[in-house]
């Protein structure tokens, strides 16, 4: 009995270092990049673990219980899926860097007073168009975006800002639960005590990625109040980060485990 309380306490720890994969915190750090208040950040890391939790149980339960099998071709396909979302959520931090880069290049004039385009954000939207600073020359009102669209519709507190880290934690759970519950399988016995260290493992995780969502905005609220440049900076690179490591795991999944050529070759991991 000490030993397997012991084991589901183990649980807890591996869940917050199973936390700071570097697939897990790439991804949340594209989304926390966009906040700016320590809370906001916070609540992202604890809905991404509150989804990774979900995944890990549901898929890792069924295992447990009742001995479901995965095949490498859907095992491969779930970590496809993380790969590619790494990719979208790049992509999505990367909007409006082209006009970003030659926005330097602008005349003084430009700059100054005149139409530019350059990223800025209303509120939590970020977009790029040619505007003036005057309230006359900006060319759209604060409330004229997509995002007060759905502010007005779905509420203040935004339902797809909810739904947005959730999201991405339910696919990174995913990837993980086969290789999880597994490992349970192997050293637990009592199907009951396994998924007791799922849970366990679960609430590790949503910790774990609540302390490392403020280790990420806390530097990242400083630089926004007071470095608009270097904030957009780190926001760029944390796009061209999440992209280039999703394109490297497509290529690596794909190609070098077979997932396109139609030999999979998938170790839980």
């Amino acid at each position: 009995m000490i030993t397997v309380l012991s084991l589901i306490a183990l649980g807890f720890f591996l869940g917050m270092r199973h936390a700071t994969d570097p697939d897990h915190v790439i991804a949340v750090s594209t989304i926390v990049t966009r906040q700016r208040t320590m809370r906001d950040a916070v609540l992202i890391g604890s809905l991404w673990g509150i989804g990774h939790t979900l995944t890990i149980i549901t898929v890792g339960g069924a295992i447990i219980l009742f001995s479901v099998v995965i095949p490498p071709s859907l095992g491969l396909t779930m970590e496809m899926a993380v790969a590619l979302m790494l990719v979208v959520l790049g992509m999505w931090n990367l909007t409006g860097i082209v006009r970003w880069i030659r926005d330097p290049f602008m005349s003084g004039r430009e700059r100054a007073g005149g139409l530019h385009a350059h990223l800025h954000s209303h509120g939590d939207y970020f977009h790029s168009h040619p505007h003036g600073h005057e309230q006359e020359s900006h060319g759209h009102r604060e409330d004229q975006t997509p995002q007060a669209w759905l502010d007005r519709r779905l509420g203040r507190l935004g339902l797809y800002h909810v739904l947005r880290p959730l999201v991405v934690g339910l696919v990174h759970g995913l990837a993980g639960s086969a290789a999880v519950a597994l490992l349970v399988l192997a050293t637990i016995q009592n199907p009951w005590w396994a998924i007791a260290y799922l849970l366990l493992f679960g609430i590790g995780t949503v910790v774990g990625m609540m302390l490392i969502t403020v280790a990420i905005a806390a530097p990242l609220t400083y630089a926004s109040k007071r470095l608009s440049r270097l904030d957009r900076h780190l926001r760029v690179a944390s796009g061209l980060l999440s992209l280039a490591f999703g394109l490297f795991l497509v290529y690596r999944i794909g190609i070098a485990q077979g997932l396109f050529t139609g030999h999979p070759r998938w170790t839980p991991q």
